[in-house]
């Protein structure tokens, strides 16, 4: 017997990310989903199985797409710094076009969902590794001050891109003052507000001194 159009399994995909955000692992039913989707409840269990399976295949997804993105900054032609500015640009993006899926799955592996305590066991460590190792390529360049990878990375996170959380968690709560609430937009969430922020970043780790050692022939 033919499988049934994979049109169907988009279908439900795209329909769990909609609903993901407010409806969370716990929330996210089978009926919902089918129904969002327009496809019989019996095609989701043919397709994947399970809500678990499911979910898993539906952060997966998610997550594979900011990772793509991301290897492909990082192996670009350029400095270390050029790929690690051009690589957190890419994830910062990516966090402000689906802020709300991730605060969900966040708030769910606190919460202890063992679907996002795996999701975020598993993927964590990539793109942790991925930007440290360009940090720690970019200070053997000397575009970086030498200092504990963690700390930098840490710092890296909390200047650059936790605002973006922040701020889109303050903005979908509506608690912001009225005059700041119109500030959110351009001077946190924008793109030209999240390159200032790794322009920022990336000064303040820069070594004191001379800028990065030039790899071609010193001059006297």
């Amino acid at each position: 017997m033919a499988r049934p159009s994979q049109a169907q399994d988009q279908a439900l995909l795209q329909s769990g990310r909609e609903l993901f955000a407010d409806a969370g692992c716990a929330g996210l039913s089978v009926r919902k989903l089918a129904e969002h989707a327009g496809v019989n409840p019996a095609m989701f269990h043919y397709h994947f199985k399970s809500k678990e399976l499911f979910l898993r295949t539906l952060l997966q997804q998610i997550y594979e797409q900011m990772f793509e993105s991301l290897q492909l900054e990082a192996t670009h032609d350029g400095s270390a710094l050029q790929r690690l500015e051009q690589s957190l640009l890419a994830i910062g993006r990516f966090l402000g076009a689906n802020r709300p899926v991730i605060a969900r799955v966040w708030a769910d592996a606190q919460g202890g969902e063992a679907v996002a305590l795996d999701f975020m066991r598993a993927n964590a460590p990539r793109h942790l590794f991925l930007l440290m190792g360009l940090l720690d390529e970019a200070e053997r360049d000397g575009a970086i001050a030498a200092m504990p990878g963690l700390q930098r990375f840490v710092f890296l996170m909390s200047s650059v891109l936790a605002p973006i959380l922040i701020a889109g968690g303050v903005a979908n709560l509506g608690v912001a003052p009225v005059a700041v609430a119109g500030m959110l937009e351009p001077q946190v969430l924008s793109d030209d507000a999240l390159r200032a922020r790794i322009a920022l970043a990336l000064k303040a780790l820069a070594p004191a001194g001379p800028g990065p050692r030039s790899k071609g022939k010193s001059h006297a």
